[in-house]
């Protein structure tokens, strides 16, 4: 005669704790696998604050308001003094120069020896005039870049937060899973040698009853 057990092993949920403070769960609810994660308060304020600055910048990113177009204008204002003091440094002491020359020599300005000077000068005066005027607009296409690019780069910022805490919280729940998993496998390794030991003594005592018929 022979006899099998209809009896399952109960499922083993899995924990990880950290500090005493369990931080992930696999539990059985219904006929659903279920794993949960414990975020603290700490965690919680910063994955909210990642995901809701992420969101409120994201439509926003390519717009400059108001108060940001006045701070790369004051940039470009402060760049564009710059450089015209550096242009009137340069050449208000060679047109200096030149009028004390020219007084010294002819006691006058109207001649053409000044006049070809003074020229001379001008133009060359003109064309850093330009130049500048030409590094002017560089300059606050620069800024504009600039700022996109620190824009772009905290939305970055924002998001590896949130993907770090989101990995961080993966790799709990894996481990609680794993936990989980290596005590069922000991229950059905329990399970399978109950069943052996019980097919074993069946099989002994149908030998024996076979002995004595």
């Amino acid at each position: 005669m022979g006899k099998s057990s209809n009896y399952t092993p109960p499922y083993s949920g899995g924990t990880v704790n950290i500090n005493g403070q369990t931080k992930a769960k696999t539990y059985k609810s219904g006929g659903n696998i279920v794993s949960d994660y414990n975020m603290s308060d700490a965690e919680k304020r910063i994955y909210d604050y990642a995901q809701n600055s992420f969101a409120d910048s994201l439509s926003k990113v390519n717009v400059f308001d108001d108060d940001a177009k006045k701070d790369m204008q004051r940039q470009l204002d402060a760049y564009t003094r710059n450089g015209q003091k550096i242009i009137n440094n340069l050449y208000t002491p060679m047109l200096n120069d030149l009028k004390t020359d020219i007084a010294s020599r002819f006691r006058n300005y109207d001649n053409s020896v000044f006049l070809d000077k003074l020229n001379s000068i001008e133009s060359s005066r003109a064309d850093f005039m330009n130049s500048l005027a030409q590094d002017i607009l560089a300059k606050g296409d620069e800024l504009k870049q600039n700022e996109l690019t620190n824009r772009y780069k905290y939305l970055g910022f924002l998001q590896d937060v949130q993907n770090n805490i989101d990995t961080n919280i993966l790799n709990y729940i894996g481990a609680a899973r794993d936990n989980s998993n290596s005590a069922n496998g000991m229950n059905s390794y329990s399970r399978s040698n109950s069943d052996d030991n019980w097919r074993n003594f069946t099989n002994f005592a149908e030998s024996m009853a076979k002995v004595f018929m």
